[in-house]
């Protein structure tokens, strides 16, 4: 990442975050990485479920993750979808439930609930790819 180019642009005192997905639904896992360094913070999955779940769960465990260490960070994620659910405290998934979905609709209900219980969190950020390039927390499986 080009720290110089961005630096008036992004706080790197921030959790960058992605999913990644094969198919939808398919097996997808996510992940948290520290933007001072691109230090992987954390990493769940694979699971079946879909690329916006995923985004969702990323964003949800970053703030967790933060309010647990106390720590004064933003987070940034590239997903609108994820952001609004976020915002709105919902994930509006159509994922049907099946035994090989139930974990992931068992995590989105506990994201939820954390998001009612702490409805003042840290700063959720977009991550602007078309300006700053792919988000560090990327899988690179484009």
């Amino acid at each position: 990442m080009d720290y110089e180019k961005l630096k008036d642009k992004v706080d790197f005192n921030a959790i960058a975050v992605d999913a990644g997905c094969s198919g939808n639904p398919g097996p997808m896992e996510y992940q948290g990485v520290y933007l001072g360094n691109e230090q992987q913070l954390f990493h769940y999955g694979p699971i079946r479920g879909t690329n916006n779940i995923g985004e969702f769960l990323a964003i949800v465990h970053a703030l967790a993750l933060i309010k647990q260490k106390g720590w004064n960070m933003k987070v940034y994620s590239d997903s609108y979808n994820a952001i609004l659910w976020v915002n709105n405290r919902k994930c509006k998934t159509k994922l049907e439930l099946t035994p090989e979905t139930q974990k992931a609709h068992e995590l989105v209900q506990r994201a939820e609930k954390w998001l009612r219980e702490n409805p003042q969190h840290a700063p959720v950020l977009k991550w602007e790819t078309s300006q700053w390039g792919e988000v560090p927390a990327d899988f690179g499986r484009k």
